[in-house]
């Protein structure tokens, strides 16, 4: 099955420096994978964010990067990824980052993001995150609070460490939603 069978049009353009194959993953609802190899920079988030946005016009909401074939992301190609968060959570979906090289990783760490992404280490890992996803309901996530050091209105979409984006204080926050310096 080619990308556009899945998505139609989506084969339409490509880009040399990065190439997307698109598979269904039948055991979750909307889910599509999508496998990234090459980089993700200044020059190409564009043809990235175009292509992802005609899978989530196409009605896929839950998506599951691979990437594994990834060598380097800018923090442009970063913020692209945030985007994508944007997009399809409006719509009752949620990303899945897979298979991270460690250079790549340390990229979102530096940046402040590793903690705003799902990151899991199998395909297993990701569709049961899906899978999970539908039964919590009544989960405290998104929780919008204010740093309890500069009062920075910030946004957290679940438990875990993360940087401040205005004084760079660590917070953790627990699953039950309680904020505190981490």
């Amino acid at each position: 099955m080619s990308n556009s069978d899945l998505v139609p049009g989506f084969d339409d353009e490509r880009d040399d420096s990065l190439k997307i194959e698109l598979q269904k993953e039948p055991s979750v609802e909307n889910c599509l994978l999508v496998n990234l190899t090459g980089y993700i920079d200044t020059y190409n988030s564009v043809f990235f964010q175009k292509q992802v946005g005609k899978i989530v016009n196409s009605g896929y909401v839950n998506l599951v990067f691979k990437c594994s074939g990834l060598n380097y992301v800018s923090s442009t190609g970063i913020g692209s990824f945030t985007a994508f968060l944007k997009l399809v959570k409006p719509k009752g979906g949620d990303i899945v980052l897979l298979n991270i090289q460690p250079k790549v990783y340390e990229v979102f760490q530096l940046l402040g993001f590793s903690q705003f992404f799902n990151i899991k280490e199998t395909q297993v890992d990701a569709v049961e995150y899906f899978k999970r996803e539908n039964v919590q309901e009544n989960s405290v996530f998104p929780k919008v609070f204010n740093c309890p050091v500069c009062s920075r209105r910030l946004k957290a979409t679940k438990s875990g460490r993360f940087r401040c984006s205005d004084c760079k204080s660590i917070i953790a926050i627990d699953q039950n939603g309680h904020v505190f310096l981490g």
